[in-house]
């Protein structure tokens, strides 16, 4: 018995003493198209543009909880507010040192806040984010929103300066 099963691995290990596999596409293998990859543009993330969300601790509290103002940083030069939250995305606008905005959203590795800010380069009123909204949504006006660099931004407060004084205590 044990010399038919040395008689039947004799063809089999005579088969794996041939010549090499080399490309079998050109016998027929593989019908699958070789990979191709898009070199075309290497800007696509300039296109890309992520809106600014507001209210996201809920209607108990102000849609954007924080106020920024641009940050000096060597000479004067104004800081890109841009599209997306990355340096690739297109610039939609520049900041000088001192523009004030409010801060309405981050993202998780918190490089980047999200703002609203009126024309000029105001934190204002008017914008509508000092107040609760009723649930959390993207920001569409009346003011400006866009994405800047959190190394650019110096905070300033939490509380809008529109909110009058406390009282002394007595």
């Amino acid at each position: 018995m044990k010399a038919y099963a040395a008689l039947l691995l004799v063809p089999v290990l005579l088969a794996g003493c041939g010549e090499r596999g080399g490309n079998r596409q050109a016998v027929g293998g593989s019908t699958t198209p070789p990979l191709v990859r898009d070199t075309s543009d290497p800007t696509l993330l300039g296109g890309l543009a992520t809106p600014v969300r507001i209210g996201e601790l809920g209607p108990s509290f102000a849609a954007c909880n924080a106020r920024g103002a641009a940050r000096q940083r060597g000479p004067a030069t104004p800081i890109p507010v841009r599209a997306a939250p990355f340096d690739q995305a297109a610039e939609i606008d520049r900041l000088d040192a001192g523009s004030e905005f409010f801060i309405c959203t981050r993202t998780q590795d918190e490089r980047w806040f999200g703002i609203v800010y009126d024309s000029g380069g105001r934190a204002a009123e008017r914008c509508g984010v000092a107040g609760p909204v009723a649930a959390r949504r993207d920001y569409l006006g009346p003011c400006a929103a866009g994405w800047v660099q959190s190394a650019r931004v110096r905070l300033t407060s939490g509380v809008p300066d529109q909110l009058p004084a406390a009282a002394p205590p007595p």
